[in-house]
């Protein structure tokens, strides 16, 4: 069993996690690689790691030579894992080192049960469907798709902007707003429902259209079929705004078109056999939770 290591730098929180993390993998007699700028953060922390352990810096360095890849950390750790998957299909499994967390579902004191568990092949796959971005000129490389959303937003300054909507090229709404978020079904737990945006079970087959701030406040967010074709067009006071993919974006200006479509490639996230989507979403929004104590 192969697995590829990866997480961010910067907190020293996650080291303890690391370190029981490879202890579990040696005992079952896995190998493993190390997402490059994290192992050198460890070794600029005075961290203990094998010589036998090496670094990886690219999808093209694990793309069919791990098995796994576990994000240590939290969603935002998860999600950026992304970039280094791509359409390699590479299982991904979320360590949560804070707090509960929707998509990195092992708690970091279960760490041991987790490897246990994937060595002896007791895990499911979900299959997540991803959101791609097309545009006239390049923004995002090779990697413009996302898992949670795609979002256009006012950038440096306080005027709201103006996104004209299309289905299949049909009309929809403009939206007088700071942004709208096209998110998927995985997406719809995160940045779209702090906006009010529903929450979408997982392999629904939707996107749902939230407005960020609308001006209209009849304006809600919509759910509408992942076999759209999503036009943006954006204007506004401003020459510029902001596009995004998950955590990843850059700088637009109004002459660039924005297309939002179901990519052709899923995303695999490991679960355990005893969790699933509604548990945690009980667990994380505390649903039949009486709070009066």
């Amino acid at each position: 069993m192969n697995i590829a290591i990866y997480s961010r730098t910067g907190s020293n929180t996650v080291i303890p996690f690391l370190e029981k993390l490879l202890l579990e993998i040696k005992a079952v007699g896995g190998e493993c690689v190390i997402y490059h700028p994290f192992y050198n953060y460890l070794r600029q922390n005075s961290v203990q790691v094998s010589p036998d352990i090496k670094a990886f810096n690219t999808h093209d360095e694990i793309r069919d030579k791990v098995d796994f890849i576990f994000a240590l950390g939290g969603d935002g750790t998860l999600l950026e894992t992304l970039t280094m998957v791509k359409d390699s299909g590479i299982p991904v499994l979320g360590i949560n080192t804070g707090r509960l967390g929707f998509l990195a579902s092992v708690a970091g004191d279960k760490i041991k049960e987790a490897v246990n568990a994937i060595f002896k092949e007791r895990y499911t796959l979900d299959v997540r469907s991803l959101i791609r971005l097309e545009t006239n000129r390049p923004l995002f490389g090779d990697t413009n798709y996302a898992l949670n959303e795609i979002t256009v937003h006012k950038k440096d300054s306080s005027s709201m902007i103006i996104i004209n909507t299309y289905l299949n090229g049909e009309f929809l709404n403009s939206y007088w707003a700071d942004g709208l978020i096209i998110a998927t079904p995985t997406g719809s737990t995160g940045y779209s429902l702090s906006c009010g945006g529903p929450i979408i079970v997982p392999h629904s087959d939707n996107f749902v259209i939230t407005p960020i701030a609308p001006h209209n406040l009849n304006v809600r967010p919509i759910v509408v079929s992942d076999k759209y074709v999503i036009t943006l067009k954006v204007t506004g006071r401003s020459q510029y705004f902001l596009a995004s993919l998950d955590s990843r974006s850059v700088t637009i200006d109004s002459g660039i078109e924005l297309a939002a479509r179901k990519e052709d490639f899923v995303m695999n996230i490991v679960r355990m056999d005893n969790d699933n989507f509604l548990g945690t979403l009980r667990t994380k929004l505390m649903w039949g939770l009486d709070v009066r104590n």
